[in-house]
C-alpha cells in the first residue's frame, strides 16, 4: 500500500471531506486559498460530498443491471427537490463531520448551506410530492428512476413591487449545479410535426409512414438520490432540449445571423421554463411539446435499458413499472404504443396488453380545468402519428364498452377519449385511465370523489382499477433536517427508530404527561419562532413578536385554496380593533408564502391585497403590534423549511371537495402546528388520526355545497344578513386600504358577490371567524395548546411518504426492495 493510499484509508470523515474539498478547489476550480471566492468554496465542498455518493451510485446502478431487477420509472413534470447539500450529508450520516470539516477550513457551515442552489424544477405540491417519494424510494431500497425536465429558468423568481407580484427569471443554472452529471452518450431523438403518408407494402397492402418531421434532441442530466443511511443511490434523470444540428455556420457566414441560430433557439425553448403561459396558441403548443418531450425521451431511455438484458417483450411489465404523476405525462400511453408497434414491430394487441400492465396513473385534482384537454387539431399537427394511435385506442375501447353496455350512446360520449363538438378535444385524463392498470387518488375523500363525480362511468366499468393511496411526506427533510432540535428531543425520549419508521412517534404519547418534556418542546418552538422573526425582519423590515400566534398559510395561490378568506379574517380583526382599540385580542402574526401563476390575474390581486393590508396594519399605532401581516416573497422549499418549524397555526382552508390531499398540512402538524381547516383532502384523515378535539374543523362539507348549488346559492343573502361580513366586503369595494387606486380591489368584491362566489367564501365566513376565535382562546391556554400540538406530532406517523411508497409498491408496481451491499472506493 502506498503512503498516499495509507493516508486516505486512515483519514477520519471530517479529514476526508476536507482533503476532497481542497482537491476540488485546486483541480476542479483552479483556485487556492487566496483566490477562491465563496462560490468556489461552496462548489468544491459540494463536489467533495458528491464524491462520497458516487461509489454508492455506481454500485447501485451496476447491482440493478447485474440482477436484472424490476424498476420503477416515475414520470413527473415537477420535482421540488430543495437544496441538496445538507440533505445529502444527512442521508450519508455525515452532517456532523461535514460541519467539522467546514470549520477546519475556516468556513461557516450555515452560510455554506444557504449558498446551496435550489433547483428550479417545480411549482407546488405536485413537485414536492415527487421529491418526497424519490427520497422514500431510495431509503426503502426500491429500484427507481425519476424522469423530469431540466428547466433552464424554472417557474419564476417572485418579487413584490408596490404590493404586486412581479415575475423574474429564476436563473438557478447560471453558475452551474454541482449535483448534476450530464450524460451525452444517452441523448434521445425527438420528432414533432410532419405528416402521415400512405405507403404500399410488397403484398399490395398499405401502411402509414410518419415523414417530414422536425427533429431535436433530449440530453439527460442525472442527479443522485441518496437513501437515508443505506447504500442505495437512485437517479433523477432530467432532460434538456437542444437542436439536432444547432448553429448553422453556412447561414451565419452568409450574414443571416438570426436564421443561423433559429433552430437552436426553438429547440432550447422547450425546456426554457416550467409551464409556459397557455394564454396563446404558441404557449399551448409549447406546453404540449414539453409534455411529449418528457415521455418520449424517458420511454426510449427505459426501453434502451430493458433491451440490455432482454431480446423479446414478454417480460416488459415484469421488469418495468411507469407511474404517471398527474395528466401531464398521459401521452406516455400513446408513445409506448408508438415505440412498441412502429419501432419494434410488436403486434398491436400484444403492445396494448404490455402498455396497460406497465402504466399506472395518479390523479391529483378535482378541478375540471386541471384535467387536461388538447385540441385535436393541435395534437394532430404536432404529433400526427400519436393522434392516429389515440383514435385507434379510442375505437377499440368504445367497442368494448358497447359490448358490455349495449345501446348506451350517452355512456359512449362520456367515456370517449375524444370530446366531440365544433372543435374536437382529446381528454388526457381519459387516455391515462384507459391506458393504465391502476388509477389512484391521493386522499380518501379525493379518491371517492374521483369515483363518484369525476369519472363515475370509468369507475363503473373498471371498479377494481380505482384505488386510494393517501399522500405522504418525507419526515427526514420535514422534521429531522428542518427542525433538528425537535428531532433530537424526540430521539432523547424514544430512540431513533422513528426516523426509519414514523409510526414509532406514537410512543411519544406517554411523554406528553412529563412537564419537563412539554417545557422543552415550547422552548424549541420559541427559538424557531425567534429565528423566523429575525429572517422576516431581514427580508421585509417588519418586526414581529415571537410570542404572538404565528398563523401560517403557505401554498400555491389559487381562489379555491382561499387565501382571500384568510385576508377577510385579518380585515375582520383589524376593523374590530379600529372600532374598539382597547379590546382584548390574542396577538397574531399572519405569515403568507405563495406564488400566483403569471396569467392568473385574480390571484395576483389577492397578493396585492394581503401586501396592502400589511402596509396599513403593521404601521397603525392603534393596532400596537397586536396584529402583523407578512407576505414573504419567492416561496420555495428552503423558505418552507424556515417557516414550518415556527408555525403555531396551519391554515388549510380550501373549499371542501376541491383539495385533492395537500401535504403542507402534514408537514406543519408534524412540527407542532395545530390545523384550522375544512373537511377536505387529507385534513379529514389528519382529524381521524390526531382526534377532532386536536384540530379546528370548520365550514360546510362537500355534499352541503352540492345542496347549495342545487338550491341556487345566492351570496348576496349572506352579505345582507351579516353586518360584519358586509363591512369587510364594503371595505374592499370602497378601497379603504389603497385610496390612490380606488378600484384596485373591486374585482375581488365582485368575485364574491356579483360573480356568484364560486368557492363559497361567504357561506363559510361566519363559521371560519367563530372557529378562529376558538383558536385564539385555546392559544391563550398554553397548557392545553401544548398538549394538543404534541398529540399532533405523536400521531402523524401514518403520513410518511415511506408508507405511501410501500402501498404503491404493493398495490400498483409489484416492486420489491433490493439491498445494495458491495460498494467500492473513490479513486484519486
Amino acid at each position: 500500500m502506498s503512503e498516499q493510499e495509507s493516508t486516505r484509508t486512515t483519514q477520519t470523515p471530517p479529514e476526508k471531506l476536507k482533503t476532497r474539498t481542497l482537491f476540488h478547489r485546486k483541480y476542479s476550480r483552479g483556485k487556492d486559498g487566496r483566490t477562491a471566492t465563496p462560490y468556489d468554496e461552496y462548489w468544491s465542498f459540494a463536489h467533495a460530498v458528491r464524491d462520497l455518493v458516487i461509489d454508492r451510485f455506481v454500485a447501485t446502478q451496476q447491482h440493478y443491471l447485474d440482477r436484472d431487477v424490476k424498476r420503477l420509472y416515475y414520470f413527473s413534470m415537477e420535482y421540488l427537490v430543495g437544496r441538496l447539500l445538507k440533505s445529502n450529508l444527512l442521508a450519508l450520516d455525515m452532517l456532523g463531520p461535514g460541519r467539522e470539516a467546514l470549520g477546519q477550513l475556516g468556513l461557516n457551515p450555515e452560510a455554506m448551506f444557504e449558498r446551496d442552489t435550489e433547483a428550479g424544477l417545480g411549482n407546488g405540491g405536485l413537485g414536492r410530492l415527487a421529491a418526497c417519494y424519490m427520497d422514500s424510494l431510495a431509503t426503502l431500497e426500491y429500484p427507481a428512476y425519476g424522469y423530469g425536465l431540466r428547466y433552464e429558468h424554472g417557474i419564476f423568481r417572485q418579487e413584490f413591487q408596490e404590493g404586486w407580484q412581479r415575475e423574474r427569471p429564476d436563473d438557478w443554472l447560471s453558475t452551474g449545479y454541482p449535483w448534476e452529471m450530464v450524460r451525452p452518450e444517452y441523448v434521445q431523438p425527438v420528432c414533432v410535426y410532419g405528416r402521415l403518408e400512405d405507403v404500399r407494402d410488397p403484398h399490395g397492402g398499405t401502411f402509414q409512414v410518419w415523414t417530414d418531421w422536425q427533429m431535436f434532441e433530449g440530453v439527460p442530466y442525472d442527479i443522485p438520490v441518496i437513501g437515508y443511511k443505506v447504500n442505495t443511490v437512485n437517479m433523477l434523470r432530467l432532460w434538456s432540449a437542444r437542436a439536432a444540428e444547432g448553429f448553422q455556420l453556412d447561414v451565419f457566414n452568409q450574414g443571416d445571423y438570426v436564421r443561423a441560430v433559429e433552430e437552436k433557439n426553438w429547440a432550447e425553448n422547450v425546456t426554457k421554463v416550467l409551464y409556459p403561459s397557455d394564454n396563446t396558441q404558441a404557449g399551448r403548443e409549447l406546453r404540449l411539446i414539453q409534455e411529449y418531450f418528457l415521455v418520449t425521451c424517458s420511454i426510449r431511455d427505459l426501453v434502451r435499458r430493458y433491451l440490455k438484458n432482454h431480446h423479446d417483450w414478454e417480460d416488459f411489465p415484469e421488469k418495468n413499472a411507469i407511474q404517471m404523476n398527474d395528466t401531464h405525462p398521459a401521452l406516455a400511453v400513446a408513445e409506448l404504443m408508438n415505440v412498441l408497434c412502429y419501432e419494434h414491430d410488436v403486434p398491436w394487441d400484444k403492445a396494448w396488453d404490455l402498455t396497460v400492465r406497465t402504466l399506472g396513473f395518479t390523479n391529483h385534482t378535482l378541478l375540471p380545468e386541471a384535467l387536461e384537454e388538447w385540441s385535436e387539431d393541435l395534437l394532430r399537427r404536432v404529433l400526427p402519428r400519436h393522434m392516429e394511435i389515440i383514435y385507434r385506442i379510442n375505437h377499440q375501447f368504445l367497442q368494448r364498452v358497447q359490448l358490455s353496455r349495449p345501446g348506451n350512446d350517452a355512456l359512449l360520449q362520456k367515456v370517449s377519449l375524444i370530446e366531440e363538438g365544433e372543435r374536437k378535444k382529446v381528454r388526457m385524463a381519459h387516455l391515462a385511465v384507459v391506458g393504465s392498470h391502476a388509477v389512484n387518488g391521493v386522499s380518501e375523500l379525493h379518491s371517492r370523489l374521483v369515483r363518484e363525480r369525476v369519472m363515475p362511468e370509468f369507475a363503473d366499468l373498471k371498479p377494481d382499477r380505482f384505488i386510494n393511496i393517501t399522500n405522504g411526506i418525507t419526515h427526514r427533510r420535514w422534521l429531522v433536517q428542518c427542525n433538528p432540535e425537535l428531532a433530537e428531543l424526540i430521539t432523547s425520549r424514544i430512540g431513533d427508530e422513528w426516523i426509519y419508521d414514523l409510526e414509532q412517534l406514537k410512543r411519544l404519547e406517554p411523554e406528553i404527561e412529563d412537564p419537563d418534556f412539554r417545557t422543552r418542546f415550547l422552548e424549541i418552538k420559541h427559538r424557531n419562532k425567534a429565528r423566523l422573526a429575525e429572517y422576516i425582519h431581514e427580508t421585509t423590515g417588519v418586526d414581529v413578536p415571537p410570542d404572538s400566534l404565528f398563523d401560517v398559510q403557505i401554498k400555491r395561490l389559487h381562489m379555491y385554496k382561499r387565501q382571500l378568506l384568510n385576508a377577510m379574517h385579518i380585515i375582520t380583526l383589524y376593523r374590530r380593533l379600529k372600532h374598539n382599540p382597547g379590546m382584548e385580542i390574542t396577538p397574531r402574526t399572519f405569515i403568507f408564502g405563495a406564488k400566483a401563476a403569471p396569467a392568473y390575474l385574480l390571484a395576483k390581486r389577492v397578493i396585492k391585497l394581503i401586501n396592502t393590508l400589511g402596509d396599513v396594519i403593521n404601521k397603525d399605532p392603534e393596532v400596537d403590534g397586536r396584529l402583523k401581516v407578512v407576505f414573504l416573497p419567492d416561496y420555495n422549499v428552503s423558505l418552507a423549511e424556515k417557516i414550518i418549524p415556527a408555525a403555531d397555526l396551519s391554515e388549510q382552508i380550501s373549499m371542501a371537495g376541491k383539495e385533492a390531499s395537500g401535504t403542507g398540512n402534514m408537514k406543519l402538524a408534524l412540527n407542532g402546528a395545530l390545523t384550522i381547516g375544512t373537511w377536505d383532502g387529507a385534513n379529514i384523515e389528519i382529524a381521524e388520526h390526531v382526534g377532532e378535539e386536536n384540530i379546528f374543523i370548520f365550514g360546510r362539507r362537500e355534499e352541503e355545497f352540492e345542496d347549495l348549488r342545487r338550491d341556487g346559492y345566492n351570496p348576496w343573502q349572506y352579505y345582507d344578513r351579516n353586518p360584519e361580513l358586509k363591512g369587510v366586503l364594503d371595505s374592499l369595494k370602497d378601497n379603504e386600504y389603497e385610496p390612490e387606486d380606488p378600484d384596485v380591489f373591486r374585482e375581488l368584491f365582485d368575485e364574491l358577490t356579483a360573480h356568484g362566489d364560486p368557492f363559497f367564501y361567504l357561506a363559510d365566513y361566519r363559521d371560519y371567524i367563530e372557529t378562529q376565535q376558538r383558536v385564539a382562546e385555546c392559544y391563550r391556554d398554553r397548557e392545553r395548546w401544548c398538549r394538543a400540538t404534541l398529540l399532533n406530532v405523536a400521531r402523524m406517523g401514518w403520513f410518511s411518504s415511506d408508507r405511501a411508497v410501500r402501498q404503491y409498491a404493493e398495490k400498483v408496481w409489484n416492486l420489491e426492495p433490493v439491498e445494495v451491499r458491495d460498494v467500492g472506493r473513490i479513486s484519486t
